[in-house]
C-alpha cells in the first residue's frame, strides 16, 4: 500500500487556513474588521493557491482533499460570522438568500455525518466554481464594498451546488472523494 506524502504546499496552505480560522474569529469578536478582513482575503486567496498548486503539480492527495475541505468550510464560516457582524446593512431584503445558501451548507453536513458518519469532500466541479465566485463575491465586500449582481449570481450557482451536493449523497454508497460532479458519479454506477 502506497503511502500519501502529506507534506507538501498544498496542504500546508490548508493547514494555514485551519489555523487562522480561531484568529479570524477573534478579531470578529474584537470588532477589527480591518484585520478580519485582511486575513480572510488572505485566506480566500490560499484557497485559490493549494488547489491550483496540488493539480499543477499532482500532489492531490486524500489527506489535502479533507484538509482543503474542512479548511474551506472554516473559512466561509469565519466569512458569514464577519457579514452577518460588519455588513449585515449592505443586504437588507435579500439577506433571505444568504440564510437559504447557509441551511442548505448545514443540510449537506448532516446528510454526509448521517450517511457516512464523516465529513463530505466531494470537491464538485459546481462547488469550485461556486467557491471561487463566493470567494471573489466576499473579497470585493470587504475590500470595496457590497456588489448585490455578484452576489445572487454566487448564492444561484451556490443553490445549484448543494443540490447535486444532496442527490450525490444520496445515492451513493460510501463518500466520493474528488467526485466531479453528478454525471461522473452516475457513469461510475
Amino acid at each position: 500500500m502506497n503511502k500519501e506524502n502529506i507534506y507538501n504546499v498544498p496542504n500546508f496552505l490548508s493547514f494555514y487556513r485551519l489555523l487562522t480560522f480561531p484568529l479570524i474569529l477573534w478579531f470578529i469578536y474584537a470588532g477589527k474588521e480591518n484585520l478580519f478582513a485582511i486575513f480572510l482575503c488572505v485566506n480566500l486567496i490560499t484557497d485559490i493557491l493549494d488547489g491550483l498548486i496540488a493539480r499543477t503539480f499532482n500532489l492531490q492527495t486524500k489527506f489535502g482533499a479533507r484538509l482543503d475541505s474542512l479548511a474551506d468550510n472554516g473559512t466561509f464560516i469565519a466569512a458569514f460570522i464577519g457579514i452577518f457582524t460588519f455588513k449585515i446593512n449592505d443586504f437588507a431584503a435579500s439577506i433571505w438568500m444568504l440564510w437559504l445558501f447557509i441551511g442548505f451548507f448545514m443540510t449537506g453536513l448532516i446528510i454526509s455525518f448521517i450517511k457516512f458518519k464523516q465529513y463530505p469532500s466531494l470537491h464538485l466541479y459546481t462547488t469550485k466554481i461556486g467557491g471561487y465566485i463566493q470567494g471573489i463575491f466576499i473579497f470585493v465586500l470587504f475590500a470595496w464594498g457590497y456588489n448585490e449582481y455578484l452576489f445572487y449570481v454566487a448564492m444561484a450557482i451556490g443553490y445549484i451546488s448543494h443540490i447535486e451536493e444532496f442527490i450525490i449523497l444520496f445515492i451513493s454508497n460510501e463518500m466520493k472523494t474528488d467526485a466531479k460532479g453528478l454525471y461522473w458519479v452516475l457513469k461510475q454506477n
